[in-house]
């Protein structure tokens, strides 16, 4: 098994990446127990499988600890040379407060010791407090050890559609922000699609299969209680659920997908990430992966064998325009975590 064309993106001149990231935060506990021998063994069967891109972060546990030793497996088993096929794209999540060039090199300079890279392919900055201005300062010194060549590309991490422009107004060059967008959250059509069409900026989403509810093993079930939400995602995700319209009309929704899943012969999962990466500006989804813990590897590499038609996307936009507005009712990309 190995990706087609089709599911890779030159995101920059000199970064190409798959458009199926796979996501770490599934490392950092809530998710089960992961054993890292079992999980860098599997990061060599994703990557000769064609998905080569990681998303990470400084705070995803061992997540960065995992790319590094990975890496040193590859050049040891492989040669040097192999490395130049993965792209990890980590994260910074500072807390507020005063940014020092000290302290941000600081804390970049962990990354890629963790990481075992000379330079960070793309990293993703993510502020909690917008009140606190510090995080233009933080840019700026990230700006500075980007031209120093410590980090290839900058990044953002669920910041709303206002301050992604009051950055780029402060000269600051953005490649892509990471944001929650899935046929129950479609919270960016609003006013993030359209500013990041307009500035050459991709999207990378997560929460995209709402962390496994989009699936056949939900389809027409009784709606899930406390005790069967067994990880972090599930009860994140169905809390999404319950402000987006409820276990009944999400039900009407997974009949729908299982009919234009049916049709293509794939799974449900499949038609929900193939309509959120054909949206205008996703440039990639992530997707969690358990690693160690269980595969979608050939269910995922099947994202790339079919198009959804006019009447697959009549058939979904049917069902949504039932729910309720997130927009209205969250705000914009990023709010739920600033509330």
């Amino acid at each position: 098994m190995k990706l087609s064309e089709p599911s890779r993106l030159q995101l920059t001149p000199d970064l190409n990446i798959c458009r199926i990231l796979n996501g770490m935060w599934q490392v950092s506990g809530g998710h089960g127990r992961i054993n890292p021998k079992a999980a860098i063994e599997s990061m060599f069967q994703y990557v000769d499988a064609g998905f080569t891109t990681w998303d990470l972060a400084d705070h995803y546990g061992p997540a960065e600890d995992f790319i590094g030793e990975f890496r040193r497996q590859l050049i040891h088993t492989r040669g040097e040379a192999a490395v130049n096929n993965i792209q990890a794209l980590t994260k910074w999540v500072p807390r507020p407060g005063k940014m020092t060039k000290q302290l941000v090199e600081e804390n970049i300079n962990i990354s890629l010791k963790r990481m075992n890279v000379p330079c960070l392919d793309l990293i993703q900055f993510h502020w909690w407090e917008y009140r606190d201005k510090n995080y233009l300062d933080a840019l700026k010194y990230m700006a500075e050890l980007q031209s120093e060549g410590k980090i290839k590309h900058l990044a953002l991490t669920n910041f709303d559609t206002e301050h992604l422009q009051i950055i780029l107004n402060a000269g600051i060059k953005i490649v892509s922000n990471q944001v929650q967008f899935s046929l129950v959250d479609r919270r960016p059509l609003v006013n993030m699609v359209p500013f990041c069409q307009q500035h050459d900026i991709k999207l990378l989403t997560y929460g995209t299969l709402c962390g496994g509810l989009l699936s056949e093993k939900y389809l027409g079930k009784p709606e899930p209680r406390g005790y069967e939400l067994t990880t972090v995602s599930l009860r994140k995700y169905k809390n999404m659920v319950d402000a987006w319209g409820g276990w009944q009309l999400f039900l009407e929704l997974l009949s729908k997908l299982k009919q234009i899943s049916d049709r293509h012969g794939v799974s449900i999962a499949n038609v929900a990430v193939r309509y959120i990466l054909d949206q205008p500006a996703v440039g990639g989804v992530i997707i969690g992966a358990r690693l160690g813990i269980s595969e979608h590897r050939e269910d995922n590499d099947k994202i790339f064998s079919f198009k959804l038609d006019a009447e697959d996307h009549d058939g979904i936009n049917s069902i949504c325009r039932q729910s309720r507005d997130l927009y209205k009712i969250i705000g914009d990309c990023g709010d739920e975590y600033r509330r």
